[in-house]
């Protein structure tokens, strides 16, 4: 091997490694929520009957390629459509936004499945944390030269864990424990 053969080697070696480094290097594009076409909704069994509310104000940001995921819920936005469920979910008793206005989740591990993702993480509600798991899908299209992303996925989780329910609401003869969350959310790439 010749001086100059092995200058061609330690020079591709080089630049073979400097593009894997700046490839690995490169985060992937990070999605936030689109809120005018996303909704977090949540299911619960009052006296045998299915009750749905909603949340109207939350952020998520999702990035994939790291494997992040966070979602901030401003509590003072549940809405079940009636006016005094709303206040009785938003007092002392159950979510006490006054004293708890932000659920969050924040996942720590992110995992794919054979029909998704799952997402595990802690979950703060009304001031208590509890690790929880979330499935979902995810898919990707182009729209306008910009990623857009639909993340799509329920899990259950039981509200008594939380401490949602005081008092005379701690029974769940009349009010069920588990809550179905479920969620549709259309998110747009930060780059673009």
């Amino acid at each position: 091997m010749t001086a100059t053969d092995t200058l061609r080697r330690i020079t591709l070696w080089l630049t073979l490694s400097a593009c894997t480094a700046a490839y690995a290097g490169t985060p992937g594009p990070t999605y936030t929520l689109v809120a005018a076409r996303s909704s977090l909704t949540y299911t619960f069994e009052q006296a045998g009957a299915a009750n749905v509310g909603r949340f109207n104000t939350f952020t998520v940001r999702f990035d994939p390629t790291a494997g992040t995921l966070m979602v901030v819920i401003d509590m003072r936005s549940l809405d079940t459509g009636d006016g005094q469920r709303n206040d009785l979910l938003g007092g002392h008793d159950f979510f006490d936004v006054a004293r708890y206005p932000q659920a969050r989740f924040t996942a720590t591990r992110l995992q794919k499945t054979a029909t998704g993702y799952l997402a595990t993480g802690p979950l703060t509600l009304r001031g208590v944390t509890r690790t929880v798991e979330v499935p979902f899908t995810w898919r990707t299209t182009q729209r306008g030269g910009r990623a857009i992303g639909t993340l799509d996925g329920a899990t259950v989780i039981r509200r008594l864990d939380f401490g949602v329910g005081q008092g005379q609401w701690r029974a769940t003869e009349w009010l069920g424990n588990a809550v179905t969350v479920r969620f549709a959310l259309d998110m747009t790439s930060a780059a673009g």
